[in-house]
């Protein structure tokens, strides 16, 4: 079955971990147990065709001179929480006689047979996953793609990039990897640690954004505007009485031209001026209001599914 680095046959496995478990697989740091020694650093992850894990590719650094080598995902014991990897029993002696990993595409089948002669004092030893101790909970097994990416199978093999018929490397059919639990997989006493039921929930956020803004401002308008004033004006008014042929003495009597009254006659005119005066003032403020607005939208939701066979005994809790 051929092999592929995980970064090309399914490039975006950063954005869809189930956990976010490896997003950060290449700053892992590999570890034997139990002196832990450092081993080396993850470099790459290696998936058959089905997409299932098979090997962790490990540089050595300066523990073996910066030797690359391959190390089967069985033994492997995944601390998540300190970004390390725990190989129970292994020996330097071990990595030493390893055969050297350059590229992927040269693994045939004399290769992975001349890895597994190297581990297999550590697989036939190996009754059930070893995990180390942590304070918070118990380290869980390295699941198959599926559970780990957080997706299926079938939606891995829509999204990957790489076409397992285009002969990128050089097939090895002949051999099966589930027939080999102790190398790739989990055996039947393994701790398979919780199954994670997920559900959507709906997440809103309030943007502000700007809704319009209001400017005020003056314009000058002008009108005709009339109106009545009222205005005085003097009359002179001359009254003649008839008093009826009285006589005066002699010495009252002045014939001669005279002015004998005088009246100042005064009107009024109206004179037009403009003036200024303040009619109103306007002020400007902000007031906040509180609405609700109705969101809806569709969930998803896991339910829990339990399929048996035969008559087991089966606790519910």
């Amino acid at each position: 079955m051929a092999l592929y680095r995980l970064k090309e046959y399914y490039p975006n496995y950063t954005e869809s971990t189930g956990d976010n478990r490896l997003d950060k697989i290449d700053s892992f740091s590999v570890y034997t147990q139990p002196g832990q020694d450092k081993v080396g650093s993850v470099k790459d992850l290696l998936v058959d065709e089905s997409g299932r894990f098979r090997y962790v590719v490990v540089d050595t650094g300066p523990w073996i001179f910066g030797k690359t080598v391959l190390l089967p995902i069985g033994l492997a014991n995944f601390d998540y929480n300190n970004e390390r990897i725990y190989v129970n029993g292994l020996s330097k002696e071990q990595v030493e006689n390893l055969p050297e990993y350059k590229d992927y595409k040269s693994i045939d089948e004399k290769y992975e047979t001349n890895v597994r002669n190297q581990y297999k004092p550590m697989a036939s030893s190996r009754s059930s996953r070893q995990f180390i101790n942590r304070t918070d909970g118990p380290m869980q097994p390295l699941e198959d793609q599926s559970a780990t990416l957080g997706t299926s199978s079938a939606s891995l093999n829509q999204q990957r990039n790489v076409d397992v018929n285009a002969g990128a490397k050089a097939k090895t059919d002949a051999y099966d990897y589930d027939r080999d639990p102790d190398f790739y997989g989990l055996s039947e006493e393994d701790n398979h640690g919780p199954l994670r039921l997920y559900e959507e929930r709906l997440i809103t956020h309030r943007n502000r954004f700007k809704a319009g803004e209001v400017t005020l401002g003056k314009r000058v308008e002008s009108k005709a505007v009339e109106t009545d004033v009222p205005i005085e004006r003097e009359r002179v008014v001359i009254e003649r009485r008839d008093v009826g042929s009285q006589p005066v003495a002699a010495d009252a009597v002045d014939f001669r031209d005279q002015e004998i009254a005088r009246v100042d006659v005064y009107g009024e005119e109206v004179n037009v001026e403009k003036q200024a005066v303040v009619r109103e003032e306007v002020s400007l403020r902000k007031e906040k209001e509180q609405d609700t607005v109705h969101v809806k939208d569709q969930v998803r939701r896991e339910e829990l599914d339990v399929d048996t066979h035969g008559n087991p005994d089966v606790l519910r809790q």
